[in-house]
């Protein structure tokens, strides 16, 4: 199964608790650790993609970002032994070039240290957006003289797996440019939750709700 999430609220949660917006994304940090650990012990999961940082983000106040940049390295830094006591292989997806030299070395290190690593995919889009991500197939086509068809554009995706499961949390209803190929025939689940408040508890919920969903796939 290809989980799916849209990690949202974390600004919202801190200004709620009058704290600055960078101990919400600390606090976020936090909870991509708990629920990957938690999908790596569910044996239904197999790849879990979260939206970290989207190419709209770019927008952000540089204070922010470099932040967001310090916290990404960081976390892959401190997390590479979480990755290997928990059989979970580190992937990305979306457009490397305009991270620091010191960032894509810190991605590749940790993609190379966990590549044989079997329970679970954790993929983080990051400088991801789908329109792009699309573009960019079609282009790969265009350049190789294949012919351009839906089964060669979605080889030629960031990542190739349908989505079965897509959350966005923090209560708004919309897809901000997510896996938009990828997740024509996903069920979706909107929460109200906040992205720090957000547990393994109300995952599992949702899991359980996602069995009694009928998927039909355009059919009857």
């Amino acid at each position: 199964m290809h989980l799916a999430i849209i990690m949202d609220g974390n600004g919202r949660w801190a200004k709620q608790k009058g704290l600055k917006r960078t101990e919400g994304h600390n606090k976020g940090a936090e909870v991509v650790r708990e629920i990957t650990t938690f999908c790596a012990k569910n044996e239904d999961i197999n790849i879990l993609t979260l939206y970290a940082f989207s190419t709209e983000n770019w927008k952000r106040p540089k204070m922010e970002i470099d932040f967001l940049m310090n916290l990404l390295d960081n976390y892959l830094k401190n997390e590479l032994d979480t990755y290997i006591q928990n059989d979970i292989k580190f992937e990305v997806i979306g457009d490397m070039d305009k991270f620091s030299e010191s960032l894509k070395k810190r991605i590749h290190t940790t993609r190379e240290l966990t590549k044989n690593n079997k329970k679970l995919t954790q993929v983080l889009a990051l400088n991801y957006g789908s329109r792009d991500e699309i573009s960019r197939a079609v282009k790969k086509l265009i350049a190789s003289k294949e012919e351009i068809t839906p089964e060669n554009i979605q080889k030629n995706l960031d990542i190739s797996q349908d989505v079965d499961i897509l959350i966005r949390t923090s209560g708004e209803i919309r897809l901000s440019n997510f896996l938009l190929w990828q997740a024509a025939y996903a069920e979706m689940f909107f929460t109200k939750t906040l992205w720090p408040d957000f547990t393994a508890e109300e995952l599992n919920e949702i899991l359980h709700d996602f069995k009694h969903r009928e998927r039909r796939f355009g059919g009857i």
